[in-house]
């Protein structure tokens, strides 16, 4: 019983750990030197997200690496979630499915390779965590995303507002205190990450899809 415990133990530990070093993984950077011959953190606004690609290397490179921040999240939440059997409660089971989630997250923030800089926003490694925890309260935050896109044609707005109600989302549906309490840390850490562009929106200046900046 108790080697069974150090080995469940290990296990747990070993898939947090690769939660990070997954989110670690500089999508932008690779896809852009590999498939553009540029270094995206030089580019543009110098964020490694799926946006300043778009708009560095056009979009099918950012909609490729939008794909793949998204399994940053959604690949660790998914081992994750399969450790559901070890568990004595689903208190226990829901705790460490945060914790794979958040290190994910963490680690598209404040990537191993690069000593916790040149990290990205958050946003579509959130979506990818979120859609295997709630893919109903992802589902309706991501159609605010839409929304919001759609009338003010501002990426950071309508990520924001994504990130802001979701949390919201996640309890109507799951009613699970942890993985609301997860949510609504994660909407910090992406708020904090927009603060330039919220200057910018509230100065007027902010990029809008289609066009030109001011």
């Amino acid at each position: 019983m108790e080697i069974m415990t150090w080995f469940t133990l290990s296990a747990l530990c070993g898939i947090v750990l690769l939660a990070y070093l997954a989110g670690s993984i500089p999508t932008g950077v690779l896809l852009t030197r590999l498939f553009a011959g540029k270094d995206i953190r030089r580019l543009g606004s110098g964020n490694v997200g799926a946006t300043n690609v778009r708009r560095v290397a056009g979009n099918r490179l950012g909609a490729s690496v939008l794909f793949g921040d998204v399994l940053k999240g959604a690949v660790p939440v998914y081992l994750a979630m399969r450790m559901h059997p070890v568990f004595g409660s689903s208190l226990q089971w829901e705790i460490f499915v945060s914790l794979a989630a958040f290190f994910a997250f963490a680690g598209h923030l404040y990537p191993a390779y690069s000593m916790g800089r040149s990290g990205g926003k958050g946003v579509a490694t959130a979506i990818g965590c979120f859609l295997l925890i709630s893919p109903i309260a992802c589902a309706l935050a991501l159609a605010v995303f839409f929304l919001t896109l759609q009338r003010w044609r501002m990426v950071s707005l309508s990520s924001i507002c994504f990130a802001a109600l979701l949390p919201v989302f996640v309890f109507l549906k799951t009613h699970s205190a942890v993985f609301s309490v997860l949510a609504a840390v994660l909407f910090m850490f992406i708020f904090f990450r927009h603060t330039a562009n919220i200057r910018r929106i509230r100065q007027g200046t902010e990029p809008r899809i289609g066009k030109k900046n001011p």
